[in-house]
């Protein structure tokens, strides 16, 4: 369906905003000046999460029940809708590779379980904790499996954080054809799968670039920016990562580079995947590493639709000139031709032909971590 309303997880708050033709506009706002890294809506229940960072007081957890059904959800307050949930909580004694206690830092990510598997929730954390819930949120529990997987300690080669302090699990794929085969994306360690629902795991990272690692192959060490799966062609996944675009037609049991270092797009943090074609695909370019803003300083969208063998770069209706704006990894969402992304600089971009043509929906927002169709 179109998307015609977005839930944002800001810098300053959760955002709820609504399209009426070309408008776009604020009807809901909530946890104003705390960072919301994630709003999640679980379609299932019609439940919407927020997932804060409050810094000095730490990580909070917020539910709204059945937001989907809610007919007066526009004129709804804060107070009234929204109920603080428990966290995510790292058994006591786990540890760090460098020996510290291992603490929940950041909610990163959270996908649901299959139609069978009504309340269960996965939960994407630093310091590389995979969490499950079945009952909405109420309680969690860490897959223990992953969390002591050997090569998270491994003296050679741990798992490492990338942009943030520690390792983090930021993506979750569910094959819709089996709940029992998960996939996560981790910074950094890199890609690894479950095939009995989460009772054992391997990396999976077999033709992916590490640049940054003395070998570039390792089995692990890698840093997926973002990984997607298509819905409708579940063998087929895609992932932007610290060193290119990459592509699986094997389940993620190889990947191929479909990118090129020397053109846009290669470096970036978001991808999408049409849910109906897994051969389309869109990323949004930035400059590598420390620079991290729009490339050649022109925002810009680039989409593939042979599976990356070719890429056009869309940027009308998008700044280009000066631009330092880029996208973080949940900044961009697709549905039934629309697209919206949000940016690191607090803007909002819609477009309803495939990405080829842009309107600037809302500006001067706080920096955008999150959009999420609602």
């Amino acid at each position: 369906m179109s998307i015609d309303r977005v839930a944002l997880g800001t810098r300053k708050g959760l955002l709820l905003l609504e399209r009426n033709g070309s408008n776009w506009s604020v009807v809901h706002e909530a946890f104003s000046g705390s960072h919301v890294s994630i709003a999640f809506l679980d379609r299932r229940s019609g439940h919407l999460f927020a997932c804060l960072d409050d810094g000095h007081f730490g990580n909070k957890l917020f539910r709204w029940s059945c937001f989907a059904n809610q007919a007066d959800w526009k004129t709804a307050s804060q107070k009234e809708v929204w109920n603080e949930i428990a966290v995510p909580k790292y058994p006591e004694g786990s540890l760090l590779p460098n020996g510290n206690d291992a603490v929940l830092k950041y909610q990163w990510g959270m996908a649901t379980g299959s139609e069978q598997q009504p309340g269960r929730i996965y939960m994407a954390t630093e310091p590389g904790g995979l969490f499950v819930t079945d009952d909405h949120g109420e309680s969690w529990e860490i897959n223990l499996p992953l969390w002591n997987h050997p090569s998270r300690t491994n003296e050679a080669m741990p798992w490492f954080g990338g942009g943030r302090d520690e390792a983090g699990i930021h993506s979750v794929c569910v094959d819709p054809r089996n709940d029992s085969h998960i996939r996560v994306g981790i910074s950094c360690a890199g890609v690894f799968l479950t095939e009995d629902g989460g009772e054992t795991w391997r990396p999976t990272n077999k033709g992916l670039k590490a640049e940054f690692l003395p070998d570039p192959a390792a089995e692990v060490g890698h840093d997926p920016h973002l990984l997607v799966q298509c819905f409708s062609q579940p063998d087929t996944l895609w992932q932007q990562n610290h060193c290119g675009v990459f592509k699986s037609y094997d389940a993620g049991c190889s990947w191929d580079a479909v990118s090129d270092p020397k053109q846009e797009p290669h470096f970036g943090f978001t991808v999408a995947v049409d849910p109906e074609d897994g051969n389309t695909a869109w990323v949004i370019p930035a400059e590598s590493d420390q620079v991290r803003c729009a490339v050649n300083r022109k925002l810009s969208v680039c989409r593939t639709t042979d599976g990356g063998q070719n890429w056009q770069r869309f940027a009308n209706g998008l700044p280009q000139d000066d631009c330092f704006d880029f996208a973080f990894r949940h900044g961009l969402v697709y549905d039934d031709d629309t697209l919206v992304f949000g940016t690191a600089c607090g803007s909002l971009y819609f477009s309803g032909d495939r990405g080829e043509n842009w309107d600037a929906a809302k500006q001067h927002l706080p920096p955008i971590y999150c959009v999420t169709h609602v």
